[in-house]
């Protein structure tokens, strides 16, 4: 019986390159936003898939895969969509045109276009980790029970309230329990099974 191929690993260039960007984001977003922002999905997801680069972290990048492909379709989707219309078409992007924020800074938010094929390409390299679909479930409800003890202003994550209908979906478990239902079925589970057919299990690492 022939022994699995080898994965080829994230080229050091990326990996250092994933460290430096973190640490600048961190900083950034740290002193121009608040820790609080730091509850959003997609900054998690910064956070995780950097780590994740770092480390060659089948799981943690599969995991952001699942959790960001969709996600940062649909941001991309609202930004375009208040560009040439006016108006968000679910909402969550208001800070990319809010001018009391710098340019610079708020054009750093463009990493959700840059996230899913990056982390696309990486679990090509190290492999699919079929856990990804349960721990980005538990990263997500984590998340959005943490929301809830934010300001309901803010609808970090649509805590509050759901983006289509801008209503609560009942009190705060049954709305909470609906959301990550509906993001665990529709938004994760989709990438889930796609991935797992597009890309093989996780391979020893090459010598």
């Amino acid at each position: 019986m022939l022994p699995s191929p080898a994965r080829r690993g994230i080229p050091a260039w990326i990996r250092w390159g994933a460290l430096v960007w973190l640490s600048f984001w961190l900083a950034v977003y740290w002193r121009v936003y608040g820790p609080e922002n730091f509850l959003h999905l997609c900054d998690i997801a910064v956070i995780l898939a950097c780590v994740g680069l770092w480390l060659e972290s089948p799981l943690l990048l599969s995991s952001q895969a699942v959790g960001s492909v969709i996600v940062d379709a649909v941001w991309g989707l609202d930004v375009v969509w208040r560009l040439f219309l006016g108006r968000h078409l679910l909402g969550g992007t208001e800070y990319v045109f809010d001018p009391r924020y710098p340019l610079w800074v708020r054009l750093l938010t463009f990493f959700h276009v840059v996230t899913p094929p990056l982390l696309l390409w990486a679990v090509h390299r190290v492999g699919y980790d079929r856990r990804a679909w349960a721990l980005q479930s538990v990263i997500a409800g984590g998340a959005l029970v943490a929301s809830r003890f934010t300001s309901p202003a803010e609808n970090l994550n649509f805590a509050f309230r759901a983006p289509f209908f801008h209503r609560a979906w009942g009190p705060a478990p049954a709305h909470l329990a609906v959301s990550l239902l509906f993001t665990m079925a529709v938004m994760y589970l989709p990438v889930h099974l796609v991935l797992q057919r597009l890309f093989g299990p996780p391979k020893p690492t090459a010598p």
